[in-house]
């Protein structure tokens, strides 16, 4: 009798797993790696991989997740249109002569994600923790009518408690602030958790809330973005989240490097815009309406040219790699890349080869410490590959690496929340500056060199030393990347 039921079970769970493979293939409409690797999940792991596929391998329907009619009144979508004609006719009015190098890559961002460029923006770079959230307090405190703030991950640490007592604080005199933040990312909090801050005033949504107390269908689509707008003024975009390990006071990882920006200028028009959206598809009753006080008019602060580019599942095209491809085909000097995880998709991988058996000084950096072992081996097997093309690559030594940054030729850059993985390419929400300055290209290439001091160059002779238990790791690791 046992014997039977267990024939039962197995038959049925072969023939579920057919009918899934047949779904992947040909409705789901997947690429070819990402399938095969799907394939392998469902028939090597028979039972839990199918759960394991509707935890993390259901695709998300291309539907508008995010709309907002006050978009038209900005003026954004006015301005898409009038830019792209400029450059489509040549005549496009850039203070810079070096960006009009660029005009393709501002193109590209008009025209596959409507993100304007701005000429007039100020820019500080932080590459620490501390200095960064001493920073953003700082601006907290002297809000005047709003603060919109979104993270990924939001701990209620010592950190997040001190910038909650802000953000508290501010909502008592009367200041607007929205606090928005990813359940998975931030899963050991929920909104009862911020209830002094709500009757204080401040509101709070999260993005793609648990149906279930514990599990969340929705495991692969996060968002991923940090965003601060204050005042409609200021700004914060970059790879920090709000945690006491990111002030480096992890026993695990100890020191965090990452690199975040305050922005100043009309670079705030289309992050204030990214923010809203991202509240109104989260929020149930409380949605953000347009007002003109959301979008001042602010006085020259700079002259640095940028683009605020986003991603996610929900669109047609990837196009923050879209604009990392685009800037590694038109290196003609180097290429610095500083990733926590770099599991590049082939089409990435293809660029930054042929760059380096182009002769284009191509740079690596990556974490000498796993905070996801499987992400981290597959990571260490592409390193080898790019070694084996030319390549350098370096094992940051300091702590944990965690910056998404890619500089080339000092002339380009972009800073933000997108890492060199599928992950990010495809699954994530994500949100990216693409900076087209000197100035602070070559500031950001000076901290790449800095860091450089910090860590241990991987040569071919070291990669090919490794044990035959990190072959084995990367090997698994390599063959799960597509679903990593």
């Amino acid at each position: 009798m046992t014997a039977s039921i267990l024939s039962i079970l197995t038959a049925a769970t072969l023939i579920l797993n057919i009918f899934l493979a047949a779904a992947l293939v040909f409705l789901e409409r997947r690429d070819a790696t990402s399938t095969w690797a799907w394939i392998l999940v469902l028939f090597f792991i028979p039972i839990f991989g199918f759960f394991i596929y509707l935890l993390l391998g259901r695709q998300l329907r291309k539907k508008t997740l995010f709309k907002w009619e006050g978009r038209e009144r900005v003026g954004i979508e006015s301005l898409i249109a009038h830019q792209m004609n400029d450059l489509h006719d040549n005549e496009f009015p850039f203070k810079d002569p070096q960006v009009q190098h660029y005009q393709d890559l501002v193109y590209l961002h008009l025209r596959n994600n409507g993100a304007v460029l701005t000429q007039d923006n100020a820019v500080q770079i932080f590459n620490d923790g501390r200095a960064k959230f001493d920073s953003l307090i700082q601006d907290i405190e002297q809000a005047k009518h709003h603060i919109h703030i979104q993270y990924y991950i939001f701990r209620l640490d010592q950190l997040g408690n001190r910038i909650m007592d802000a953000l508290t604080a501010k909502a008592k005199e009367g200041v607007k602030v929205r606090l928005l933040y990813d359940d998975m990312g931030s899963r050991r909090i929920s909104k009862k958790h911020f209830k002094e801050f709500i009757r204080a005033g401040g509101e709070v949504e999260t993005f793609f809330p648990s149906i279930l107390p514990i599990i969340n269908p929705r495991l692969n689509y996060r968002n991923h973005r940090k965003i601060v707008v204050i005042d409609g003024r200021v700004g914060y975009i970059g790879g920090f989240n709000v945690g006491d390990e990111y002030l480096g006071l992890s026993r695990k990882f100890g020191y965090w490097r990452d690199t975040h920006l305050r922005l100043e200028g009309s670079a705030l028009h289309p992050l204030q815009t990214r923010f809203i959206l991202d509240w109104n598809q989260a929020s149930a009753r409380n949605d953000i309406e347009y007002d003109e006080v959301f979008f001042p008019l602010v006085p020259k602060k700079g002259e640095t040219a940028m683009q605020i580019v986003s991603s996610g599942p929900d669109e047609e095209w990837e196009q923050i790699k879209d604009g990392y491809l685009k800037m590694i085909n038109m290196a003609e000097e180097y290429i610095y890349i500083q990733t926590p995880y770099f599991i590049p998709d082939p089409s990435f991988y293809d660029a930054v080869r042929i760059a380096a058996l182009s002769g284009i000084d191509v740079r690596i950096m990556i974490p000498n410490k796993p905070d996801h072992p499987f992400v981290y081996w597959a990571t260490y097997s592409y390193a080898g590959q790019m070694l084996r093309a030319g390549a350098r690559v370096f094992i940051y030594d300091n702590g944990f690496l965690h910056t998404k940054m890619i500089v080339v030729d000092d002339k380009v850059s972009t800073v933000g929340t997108a890492n060199i993985d599928v992950r990010s390419f495809k699954l994530n929400f994500e949100v990216n500056a693409f900076i087209y300055d000197h100035k602070v290209s070559s500031e950001l290439a000076d901290l790449f060199y800095q860091d450089m001091e910090l860590s241990e160059e991987l040569t071919l002779g070291l990669y090919y030393a490794r044990t035959r238990m990190i072959k084995t790791k990367e090997s698994i690791a390599r063959l799960l990347s597509p679903i990593l």
